[in-house]
This record gives structure tokens, sequence and C-alpha cells, in this order.
């Protein structure tokens, strides 16, 4: 059933890629596009969900499926084909991918009404399906940086969609601004996972993961030993970085916000951003074989996971929040990946892709019922227009801010528990504080959103509940966001309860013969979780108090705290920092030094002299043809001679 359905699940939406791409205005109308689109990815999670069950009726340890559809290249004695793997790691993106994105692709039939890109939306976005699939799906390195690049491509021309709009950020002023500076720095992290493949591939003449997982488990490790392996370790994590929006690379997500809402629900919230994860994922066993690869990875992630959640705290447009706090729930991640916990950062990875796409698409019916408007401050009170919205988005907030019994609740709960395990107390408080202000900005986002005093225009604004194909998506969301939490109960609910423990656990036990895990007393567990409810549920009061019950209070905290205030406002100067220290060094060097010296005099002087130099031998060669008739005899006869000559005294 697996090498039957898998050729269908990643060809089909190449096909609606296709249709779109080249008939979609010929087809002129938005009912057929959108199917096209929809049913491209929604037959996919059918088929997927059939793979599952199939894998699901099988031993542990027959649930690893490779499937080889053709060759690809061939040099040598390296071979690299369209080869995928179907195993328990890839079957769970897999179907996080199909089935999140067959909801949003339903949900953009009702946003995207009436835009004149419409076909080409619908385009773009089973492309980008198509190559997030080869991503999770390969299983080989060369063939995930196949699809890691293409999504990189996709998200360019999803995040630009709109390039003809405005758009407001340093050193932004078009929507196409944003996407190229997504595009940019997610090549930088490119580059250092190529590297690490070219590390990987020196010493061990492979990129199948079958065959890297098994050398390094048996420790015939390289000539350069624990060095080159950290080495490699770290290159790949610098690609995760750009993927996943980590220090120093996580500037592109907030401005990748520009795009339409679809873009954010699924590209930055639920599937591309956590390529990243996937990708350390994959590899375990490489990351476990070196300590200092694991701890840098548990430091960026700490500080990330901090940083973001504190710029949260002060955003106005209800798109940026949510984009914040993605590259802060992406920083708890991997904090798990960190610590050796990785089934916790796949978990966390469901439920965040379930509230999280539910909230992105909430806001989207925020702007949508309000008529493209994006700021909060000018919200207020819409339950009462909006009551689908409202309730699904409180719903996602509560999950987020980990809530019993929500989603959000057990997999972020697990990170924490982790992160005080096996990382130690103070990581444990960077994430307590992090989840702290994330339960505080989500529902300050809903407070000024929802309830309040109307704040907005309304001889301009009438808001308006948006329809069933946008809101029909989001309870389906919501109630996942609700039940999603059930796939990872912790021991203290019984033993061997943890079902997405259980599923994963044949992909980690390679990594787990290197890396092992402290175990705290069900105590030390329950009070951890208690801590952590609490900790949810003093960020949701402390929101209610500074803008419901004594409004104003924001504006007074931020008048007392000016340095602070403005250092979040400012998003910690990251911007800045990446204006003045590499953008505009970049363009300064480039003007003075590549383009005035390298450019003009250097590689200008090499072409001319060039040029001269033919054009000498030309002017040369043109004193020969003088037009005299007896010249051109002279030289006929003297070249018989030398002729004759040469075949006499030869």
């Amino acid at each position: 059933m697996v090498s039957t359905f898998l050729p269908f699940i990643l060809l089909l939406p190449l096909a609606g890629f296709v249709i779109n791409g080249i008939f979609g205005k010929k087809l002129n109308s938005e009912r057929l596009s959108g199917l096209i689109g929809a049913s491209a990815v929604g037959i996919g999670f059918i088929l997927s969900v059939a793979i599952f069950i199939e894998l699901l009726g099988l031993s542990p340890d027959a649930r690893s499926v490779g499937v080889n559809l053709a060759d690809w290249i061939t040099a040598g004695q390296f071979s690299v084909g369209f080869s995928y793997l179907v195993d328990p790691l890839s079957v769970i993106f897999l179907l996080v991918i199909t089935g999140v994105g067959t909801l949003i692709h339903i949900y953009s039939m009702g946003y995207m009404h009436g835009d004149p890109g419409f076909s080409r939306f619908f385009a773009y976005l089973n492309l980008f399906i198509f190559m997030m699939l080869n991503l999770v799906l390969a299983d080989n390195l060369l063939l995930t940086f196949l699809g890691w690049e293409g999504v990189g491509l996709c998200s360019f021309l999803l995040i630009g969609f709109w390039y003809d709009r405005k758009f407001e950020g340093v050193g932004i002023a078009w929507t196409g601004d944003a996407a190229k500076k997504a595009f940019v720095v997610n090549r930088i992290g490119d580059l250092g996972m190529l590297i690490g493949m070219f590390i990987l591939f020196s010493q061990f003449g492979t990129l199948n993961y079958g065959q890297l997982t098994q050398v390094l488990s048996s420790g015939a490790f390289f000539p350069g030993g624990s060095d080159l392996l950290t080495a490699a370790a770290l290159c790949l994590f610098v690609g995760a970085c750009g993927k996943s929006a980590q220090i120093p690379l996580g500037v592109w997500l907030p401005d990748a916000m520009a795009g339409p809402t679809p873009v954010s629900a699924l590209i930055h919230a639920a599937t591309m951003v956590t390529a990243g994860i996937f990708l350390i994922s994959r590899n375990a066993t490489l990351f476990t074989l070196s300590p200092t690869a694991m701890a840098v990875v548990t430091v960026v992630a700490a500080a990330t996971a901090l940083i973001a959640a504190t710029v949260g705290l002060v955003q106005n447009d209800i798109k940026k929040v949510l984009a914040y706090s993605t590259v802060s729930q992406l920083g708890f991640m991997f904090v798990a990946l960190g610590v050796g916990a990785f089934t916790a950062a796949v978990f966390h990875v469901v439920t965040h892709a379930f509230f999280k796409a539910l909230l992105f698409l909430g806001s989207g019916s925020v702007i949508h019922g309000m008529h493209e408007e994006q700021d909060m401050q000018k919200m207020g009170g819409l339950k009462k227009y909006m009551p689908q919205t409202y309730k699904t988005y409180l719903i996602g907030a509560i999950a987020i801010a980990g809530i019993f019994p929500l989603s959000g609740f057990f997999s972020k709960d697990e990170i924490l528990y982790h992160a005080f395990n096996d990382g130690g107390p103070v990581l444990w408080v960077i994430g307590a504080v992090a989840a702290f202000c994330t339960a505080f900005y989500m529902f300050r986002s809903v407070y000024l959103t929802f309830d309040g005093k109307e704040r907005f225009d309304h001889h301009h604004v009438h808001p308006h509940e948006s329809p069933a194909s946008m809101t029909i998506p989001l309870w389906i969301l919501a109630v996942l966001s609700v039940v999603g939490g059930f796939l990872g109960l912790p021991a203290i609910f019984g033993e061997h309860i943890h079902l997405l423990h259980s599923w994963l656990e044949p992909v980690f036990a390679p990594a787990y013969k290197f890396y092992s895990q402290h175990h705290a007393s069900h105590t030390t567990e329950l009070v951890l979780m208690v801590v952590s409810l609490c900790i949810g549920i003093a960020g949701i009061l402390l929101a209610r108090r500074v803008y419901i019950q004594k409004p104003g209070t924001a504006d007074k905290m931020a008048a007392q705290f000016p340095v602070v205030h403005k250092l979040l406002w400012h998003k910690w100067y990251m911007d800045e920092v990446y204006e003045v220290g590499v953008v505009k060094f970049i363009w300064v060097t480039s003007q003075s030094f590549l383009y005035r010296i390298f450019d003009k005099k250097i590689i200008d002087g090499i072409l001319h002299g060039l040029a001269n130099a033919t054009g000498a031998a030309g002017r040369g060669l043109r004193q020969l043809q003088t037009g005299v008739v007896t010249n051109y005899v002279t030289l006929f006869v003297l070249g018989i001679l030398i002729i004759v000559g040469y075949l006499i005294l030869g």
C-alpha cells in the first residue's frame, strides 16, 4: 500500500500546481481552481491516513518502508535517487502537512475570494505542499535539500504575493521587500546546511539517513573525530536556524506577515518553520554524539524563546503578535531537542500546528471582517459581531497558554519537565518566563480584539462574521487543539500511556544509546505540572487586569519603564543591528571595494585588456589584406617554395 499510495501523495499537489499555474486563468472559475488545489492535498491526506493505519498494524521494528520512484544523480560510486522513507517520524509530518494543509486550502477559498491572483495563489500553495513533502519524506539529505530550497522559493512567492502593497518594517517598504528579506536570510542558513552535507559526505561517502545512522551508531567515526562531528552538526543547525527562525536568523519571520494570512498559517505556523525541527530529529544520532552541538542548540533556543516572547508583549499588529509567538514556540521545540527530548519536540510540533494554525486563521477572519485592519488598538468588542471567530480564537489562546486539559498544556509541560530534569533549574526558569509571557500576550490579543469598548470607526468599518468556508476549518482546528494533547499524556497518568513516544521510539532509539535522559519522580512531575499551569493562569489574569479591569495600565507601565518598553518595541534592535552591521556593511563594501576596485579595475580591466589585445591582433592581421594582387601572388609563390623545400629537404 505504501509504494502504491506514496506517488499519488507526492504528485497530486504537483499536478494541482501545473493545472492552476498554466490553465488557472483559462478555467476562469474560483470555485474550480480552489477545488483542484484543495482536492490535491485532501486526497493526499486520506492516503496518508491509510499509510498510517498500515504502519500501525506492523511491529515497531517493521515500521520503516523505503520507496524509490526514480534515479536522480549517479556519479562514480555516488548515487542518489528520488527515494523516500516512510517511517513513524515522516508519517507524523506527512499527516500534519496534508491535514492542516487541506484545512488551510479550504479556508483560502473564502479568504482569497475576489482576488485577481486566486488561481496563482492556489498554484503556489500546491507547489509548497509538494516541496514540503519531499523535504520530510526524503531518505537522504540531498533530496531533503531539494525540498528545503523548494519551500524557500515558495515562501518567497507567497510572502510577496501582494508585491505591490505597502508594508512597514525596518528597511522594508513593500511586501516584495519582505519576501526578499526572507529569501536572503534563508540563504545564509542554507549555506550552513550545504557545508554540513559536504562534511558528512566527504567522511562517510553517503548522505542516506539510514546509512549515516548505522555508521554513527556503530562508533565508526571519521578521521576528524569529534571535532568534525561537531562541525557537521553545527552546520546543519545553522540551516535549521534559517528555516525555523532562531537567533540570529529569525528576523525574517515577523516581516513574513506581509503575505496573505493563509500563508502565515501554512508556512509560518504548521509546516515550513518546523523543517529545522525535522532536520535535527532525523539526524538525532549525529547531534547526540556531540555534547557541544547539543549545548549550542539549547542556549540559542532558550534565548530565542525568551527574547521573542518579550517582544510579543508590545506588538499591536495581531499577526505580528502571532509571528513572535511562533518564533518563541519554535525556541521551545529546540530547547527540547537540545536536552535530548526529541519526542517532546515533535509532540509540540503537532500541537503547535493545531493551535497556531487556528490562531492565524482566526486573525485572518478578524482582518477579513474588519476590512483589512490589523491594528488591535483599532478593534475591540468584536465578539458580538464575530462569535464563531471569537470562540475558536479563544480556544487557540487557551491552548497555547498551556491551560489544562488543552493540547498546549501537555506538550509545553513536557518540554519544561525535560528542561528541568536534563537542562537544570536555570533553563526551566527561562522557559517558565517565556511561558508566562506567552499567556499574557495571547490574552492581551484576545482582550484588545474581542473585548472592551469598540475602538473602530463605525462609519467606515462594519465588522461581520466570515463565511462557512472559513469558520468550519476554524472549528476543526479548535477541536484538534482541545484533544491533541492526549497523544502525549505524561507518565503520571499511567505507564506507557504516551502514545507518541511509543510511536516514535524506534526512530530515536539509536540516538538514546548515546544520550541518556534523567527521570524524575512522579511527585516532581506533578509539582512541575501544577506550577506550569499556575504560570499560565497568572499570565491570563494579569492581562485581564491590565486591559479589561484597569484599562490604561499598560500605558502607565510603558511610561514608568521607558527604556524597557523602547527596547521591546524595537524588538531588541535586532533589525537595526542587521541593517547597520550586515546590510549597510555589505552595501558599503560592495560599493567601495567590490564595485570600484574589484569589479571596475580588476574584472573590467581584464576584460578590456583582452578586448584591446584582440583588437590589436586584428589590426596587425588586417595589414596583410592590402588588396594588391601582386602581393598576394608573391605570398602564394613564397608559400609554394617553402612547401617544396620542406618536402625535398625533409
